[in-house]
């Protein structure tokens, strides 16, 4: 959603700017609270020199690694400023207004003073460190700095390394370890190899991986702790060093023995304070599946449970079965829990009972969402929708949604066009099922992260602008969606249709489609019945890594299979039970590159590249397939469809422009810098180019697609902020247009800062 009314300009630019003035005068102020016998401390300085005797590599990484343990931290700082140390200054030192007690409950910092600092503490960490990291014996120093005009003062530390200390041999103590040659398997892939440094880190790593390893094979009662790592120099007097891996001692007997599973107990509707004795057992594929009712079919729930009576246990196994389960959607909670069998076990096997206890979402729901929405051509009103949703239909885990929506909105403009009225009404449902609905019958085991879902899809809409048209919709689909893992998500849908019907055309309306011929075609064939599939990538939840990655591809084909049932009309146009059809292939790739700065800041970027060809049946691509440029979630220094295609430009007088300014083929780059202002208030830096364009002459002029391309882009920037409360983004941009494609050549750079379109919307743009 987006729209540029004046007062919005200048309030937002009116308010970015005087809190820039105001946290510019607020940082002046801080000098005046710091207490004469005190310094501002304002951080540390870190250089990490290599002996020159020696050969050290990754030392930008030691130095990484050493710079997180300088204490204490500076006041943080914003612009130059220190906010935050201010507002904390004027509550506890001076008289302070609300705003300011808001602001320091807010952002407010205790101040940092050098006097803070221990130099010796300080140091004394950084050698722990270097030790934990094979570099004993290092040169450590440190010294303090003074400037007392501006009343601040930093630490600096100086470390010279010398030679690590590196691994000869890797060895497995056999007489302590009862499962010596488990373990000594293990330690061929460890990844701590003859020549690795020390490494205490490594070392706690390689402890939790054997640790793993040794519970895939089924010892349920062992730990970590239970390890212990021994190093010995005796032997060299050049820095070299052997590793022995031992178990401690008394360890209990339980804890080196494996265990396998006797019985699988799955409780498909367990509710809190439920009277057990009430509840019946069916046997089913050698689990027992206890409940009191029928409530979820056996035969349906068992694929997504791979805990198997006589295995091993295996906590992978258990973790897939969770998430197998809860991928369902019938279950709000899914808890699975081992007992030990005592008096099964042996002094070389131990026994399990796994007990699978599913808690379920309420069967039935309904949601209800009311909108305000404001539309780039002037349009606003309300948007109701409710949704009733009914879960485990069949007692299979299906899930039926079904959706009613009702929208009115008018048009709120000066112009004569005031008081224009569009009414939307729309009834649709789709129901999924937690399984593949295929003639072949796969094993529960092929699919191993999750069991793609079947959903099956209809509704109808009809729109109706008042002195223009109606247009009846009716669409369905029938397809899978599977998660691989996760990180990808497949979709395919065989079976895609979609039905246009055009209603009631005004003579205003005819008008504007007899003066451009490329729109009326796209409104010409109302029947689409095709192909889609759709590939993800989502890398951005890794919130470990720096480099992050998205990418979405989807394929639309239409019209190949029908055109096998079609017929000849009058026009030479084939046709599917007495309509036109359209043919098309359609595809498109939107890829994201974020680059973490901090835990907070970031820099990220977009490119998005979509093409559509029309063939056979058709000579362009229906209007609802055609791409658009412009608005809140594409080039934001441009209203919604008022970009494009290339260098055309309608009529400034002509309000029905943003029919036309749509493509079949879209480029788009997007660049934008985030960082943190206070608490959930975040703050944007960014630039947007892009454009849409026609393959096709008959297009609208200068807008068809030439090697000129790259000087059509339209390209603008902005600001701006938003409030991210716990993922939930309500954002607010301001842009101006830098590079407009539709003015005459020598007259499309001008960074037009008197001209912003204000942006608002939900969620990030990318």
């Amino acid at each position: 959603m987006n729209s540029t009314p004046s007062f919005f300009k200048s309030s937002i630019l009116s308010i970015f700017c005087c809190t820039i003035v105001m946290l510019w005068v607020s940082s002046c102020a801080v000098k005046k609270y710091i207490p004469e016998d005190e310094l501002l401390y304002t951080g540390a300085e870190l250089t990490v020199e290599v002996d020159s005797a020696a050969t050290v590599k990754q030392v930008s990484e030691l130095k990484a690694e050493l710079e997180n343990v300088l204490a204490p931290e500076p006041n943080a700082k914003f612009l130059g400023m220190r906010p935050g140390l201010h507002y904390w200054y004027r509550v506890n030192k001076d008289s302070a207004g609300f705003i300011a007690r808001f602001l320091n409950r807010k952002i407010g910092e205790e101040p940092v003073y050098l006097s803070d600092v221990e130099q010796e503490g300080t140091r004394d960490l950084l050698r722990n460190r270097l030790e934990n990291r094979g570099f004993f014996f290092s040169n450590i120093s440190s010294s303090i700095e003074r400037d007392s005009a501006a009343r601040t003062g930093s630490a600096s530390y100086q470390v010279i390394v010398p030679t690590p200390y590196t691994l000869k041999t890797y060895q497995v103590e056999k007489d302590s370890i009862p499962f010596y040659d488990v373990l000594r398997t293990f330690t061929r892939d460890s990844p701590i190899k003859v020549g690795s440094r020390f490494d205490l880190s490594a070392m706690k790593l390689e402890r939790n991986r054997i640790d793993q390893e040794l519970k895939e094979r089924g010892y349920y009662n062992f730990n970590d702790g239970f390890l212990i790592f021994q190093a010995d120099t005796n032997r060299y007097d050049n820095r070299k060093f052997d590793l022995f891996l031992k178990l401690k001692k008394d360890v209990p007997s339980k804890s080196v023995r494996p265990y396998r599973i006797r019985e699988v107990n799955v409780y498909p509707y367990n509710v809190v304070d439920a009277d057990s004795t009430l509840k019946d057992t069916t046997e089913f594929a050698g689990k027992n599946y206890i409940q009191e009712k029928l409530f979820f079919k056996p035969k349906r729930l068992d694929p997504f449970i791979l805990i198997e009576p006589g295995d091993l246990y295996k906590p992978s196994v258990s973790k897939s079965t969770s998430r197998r389960l809860g991928a369902i959607g019938a279950y709000k909670f899914v808890n699975i829990e081992y007992t030990e069998v005592d008096a099964l076990a042996t002094d070389s096997l131990g026994y399990l009972d796994a007990n699978i206890y599913l808690s379920p979402l309420n069967k039935r729901a309904i949601r209800a969402e009311l909108q305000g929405v404001t539309k780039s051509n002037d349009f606003a009103g309300p948007n109701l929708g409710v949704t009733f949703t009914n879960r485990n239909l069949f007692k299979g885990g299906e899930v039926l949604n079904i959706n009613a929506k009702a929208a009115y909105e008018v048009q709120i403009t000066s112009n004569s066009e005031a008081g224009l009225t569009s009414t939307e009404f729309g009834l649709g449902g789709d129901l999924i099922f937690p399984r593949m609905l295929f003639p072949y019958q796969f094993d529960k085991d092929y699919f191993e992260y999750s069991i793609p879902k079947t959903k099956a899809s209809l509704a109808a809409d009809i729109l109706t602008r008042s002195k223009l048209y109606s247009l009846l919709t009716f669409s369905g689909s029938f397809g899978y969606i599977w998660q691989a893992n996760k990180y990808v998500t497949h979709e395919l849908n065989p079976v895609s249709i979609n039905y246009v019907n055009l209603l009631n055309e005004s003579a205003e309306f005819e008008s504007i489609l007899a003066d451009n011929p490329f729109l009326q075609a796209s409104f010409e064939q109302q029947f689409i019945s095709g192909l889609t599939y759709s590939f993800t990538y989502n890398g951005m939840i890794r919130n470990n890594k720096k480099h992050l990655f998205f990418v979405n591809s989807t394929l639309d084909v239409a019209g190949n299979s029908i055109s096998l049932l079609s017929s000849e009309n009058d026009q030479g146009k084939n046709e599917f039970f007495g309509l036109e059809y359209a043919q098309y292939a359609k595809a498109d790739v939107d890829f994201r590159y974020h680059y973490r700065l901090t835990n907070e800041s970031r820099i990220a970027s977009r490119l998005f590249a979509g093409y559509g060809l029309p063939y056979g049946n058709s000579d362009v691509l229906p209007f609802s397939k055609q791409y658009f440029s412009g608005g809140a979630y594409s080039v934001r220094a441009f209203r919604t469809r008022s970009l494009g295609p290339g260098t055309y430009r309608p009529d400034d007088s002509d309000d029905r422009s943003f029919f036309d300014q749509s493509g079949n083929l879209r480029l788009e780059a997007n660049l934008e810098y985030r960082f943190p202002v206070f608490n959930y208030v975040k703050g944007a830096v960014f630039a947007d180019a892009g454009n849409v364009w026609t393959t096709n002459e008959e297009g609208l002029p200068g807008g068809e697609f030439s090697g000129n391309f790259i000087n059509e882009l339209g390209i603008g920037a902005g600001v701006g902020l938003r409030v991210d409360i716990q993922g939930f983004v309500i954002r607010f941009d301001l842009a101006a247009p830098w590079h407009d494609p539709t003015r005459p050549p020598g007259e499309r750079w001008e960074f037009r800062a008197d001209e912003p379109v204000f942006n608002f919307a939900i969620g990030y743009p990318f």
